[in-house]
């Protein structure tokens, strides 16, 4: 029953994918170069169009709720279209200033957002040969590395954009994810004791945390990671959600905590205040999770009753 809830809370509230990183915002200055110019444009290109995909996507699912059909693959072919466009405009550019490491880092996370992985690596590996005190590339082939292997890649190249930047959190908040879910890697590759594993990756949240306060993600992040470790920690994973809760930005996020803090109020037998926690939540997209609680708990006061 557990592995089933926490399947279902991983598919509303999964937020741990590695995120990439680049200098695009400290290069807001030196406007009056053309070199410079012409990169921004092409930054503001990029986002223009992932907004305008982003819509034509929501409005055709809209269209398509409302029974008005429509076809998915001109769907497609328009956003390929649309992307093809931005493609080329990094490509023009790079050929031109191969040498432009910003650019070869937005490239690259052009590309990873649209599924080239290979086409990612080649432009964030080439940043870093080319600037090999820039953190950004370094965290970039981190997130490709936790993917693909060796997850000993990941480590050094997260440890590495620590080292050059300590004071930004994201480098410490994948690093942590990294970690978390390459026990038996992070074990032999750190020289740690099986606890010593979770402490780190904890402690590294910690850190993240410290740095990026208002983080949502990073908040739930570091308390779904309270669900796996051995022996289970159910009394700091009920703090580390309550913790959350106080950033949580809306209602979809907020009931989805209170959902956490039903499941370890049962685990830790305070079934009053798991079943306050339940009444809260109203949401539609959370019914599946909140029957299954509302179920455990009901046994379990049916057993307490027995006794």
């Amino acid at each position: 029953m557990i592995d089933l809830l926490v399947g279902l809370l991983g598919a509303v509230l999964a937020t741990n994918a590695p995120q990439t990183a680049s200098n695009a915002a400290v290069l807001v200055a030196n406007t009056n170069d053309p070199v410079e110019k012409e990169y921004h444009q092409i930054i503001f290109d990029d986002d223009a169009a992932e907004k305008e995909v982003m819509g034509w996507m929501d409005n055709a699912d809209a269209f398509t709720k409302a029974g008005g059909g429509g076809s998915r693959v001109t769907l497609n072919l328009k956003i390929q279209q649309r992307l093809d466009a931005i493609k080329k405009e990094y490509e023009d550019f790079v050929e031109r200033y191969p040498k432009h490491v910003n650019a070869r880092l937005a490239f690259g996370s052009f590309l990873n957002d649209n599924n080239d992985v290979p086409g990612a690596f080649k432009q964030w590996e080439q940043a870093r040969q080319l600037a090999p005190d820039n953190p950004a590339a370094w965290n970039n082939l981190g997130n490709y590395y936790g993917h693909l292997g060796p997850v000993t890649n990941a480590f050094k190249c997260y440890d590495k954009a620590i080292e050059l930047n300590p004071s930004q959190a994201v480098y410490y908040h994948n690093l942590a994810a990294t970690v978390y879910l390459n026990h038996n890697e992070a074990r032999d590759y750190y020289h740690l004791e099986d606890r010593q594993v979770f402490d780190k990756a904890l402690a590294l949240y910690r850190q993240a945390i410290k740095m990026d306060p208002d983080n949502f993600i990073l908040f739930s992040d570091y308390a779904e990671s309270f669900y796996g470790i051995q022996p289970p920690r159910w009394r700091d994973g009920l703090q580390a959600w309550t913790e959350a809760l106080k950033v949580a930005h809306d209602e979809i996020e907020r009931e989805g905590v209170h959902i956490h803090l039903a499941r370890l109020h049962l685990q830790l037998g305070e079934y009053d205040q798991a079943r306050t926690n339940l009444d809260v939540v109203t949401n539609a997209d959370y019914a599946k999770m909140k029957e299954v609680l509302a179920r455990n708990l009901n046994d379990a006061l049916a057993k307490e009753r027995k006794k």
